[in-house]
């Protein structure tokens, strides 16, 4: 696999989000007046969409789900998006990408207000042509919209040519609803089962084995450790 462009997802494929994503949530579930959610409930917040995931895992309808992501954004706003760290050698295998002439990208179901600075605050901006993701929560945070519109910004056409990197089922689905491979991280919050279930094209345990298969070698980038995080 030689990708002339690569989309990668954020939350657990370029950054170790978890820390912050998780308390954000717990800040907004007591705002509300909901009971604390256990560590693996907190875990499946990262990476879906936010709106989705009160739904889905807190069971809330509409109308708290909306109030809850309010108290969420008003924690991850001042404190959450920097509670936050870049996994070994991505930063490494971003310069090595870019250096081979490869086009770079961001694609997240985060917000683009908190994806950009947070890309930005770790010094990864550089590397990408675009950072795309929604302008706030809600329908266009599904992920086969935010891998459309990168592409689109990109003027990518489809195609054997392109790859998106992430680590959640979303990213697999949304990546093929686009015509595009999807290579999934088991150093993120997805599990090998889930990302096998979602039909991944190719899993890869370490930042190695990735810089590997996008065709620009394995010669020092740090390891991520990490297969079946959360399964």
């Amino acid at each position: 696999m030689d990708p002339g462009v690569v989309l990668f997802d954020l939350d657990g494929t370029l950054t170790e989000s978890g820390p912050g994503i998780v308390r954000s949530v717990a800040y907004a579930l007591d705002a509300v007046g909901l009971p604390p959610l256990d560590a693996a409930a907190l875990a499946r917040f990262i990476g879906p969409p936010l709106l989705d995931s009160f739904r889905d895992v807190a069971g809330l309808d509409q109308a708290a789900s909306h109030e809850a992501s309010v108290a969420y954004r008003r924690y991850f706003k001042e404190r959450g998006m920097f509670e936050n760290s870049v996994y070994p050698g991505i930063a490494d295998l971003l310069r090595s990408l870019r250096d081979a002439g490869r086009r770079l990208a961001v694609a997240t179901s985060k917000p683009t207000p908190y994806a950009l600075p947070i890309i930005e605050h770790f010094g990864l901006h550089e590397y990408f042509r675009a950072v795309c993701g929604p302008d706030r929560d809600g329908p266009n945070a599904d992920k086969t919209i935010v891998v459309a519109g990168a592409l689109a910004l990109l003027d990518v056409v489809p195609g054997p040519d392109v790859v998106l990197i992430g680590d959640r089922f979303h990213d697999v689905v949304g990546a093929h609803a686009n015509g595009i491979a999807c290579i999934g991280v088991l150093w993120g919050y997805g599990s090998r089962a889930e990302l096998t279930t979602a039909g991944a094209d190719a899993l890869v345990t370490d930042v190695d084995e990735l810089a590997t298969l996008l065709g620009v070698g394995a010669t020092s980038y740090a390891s991520s450790a990490g297969d079946d995080a959360f399964a």
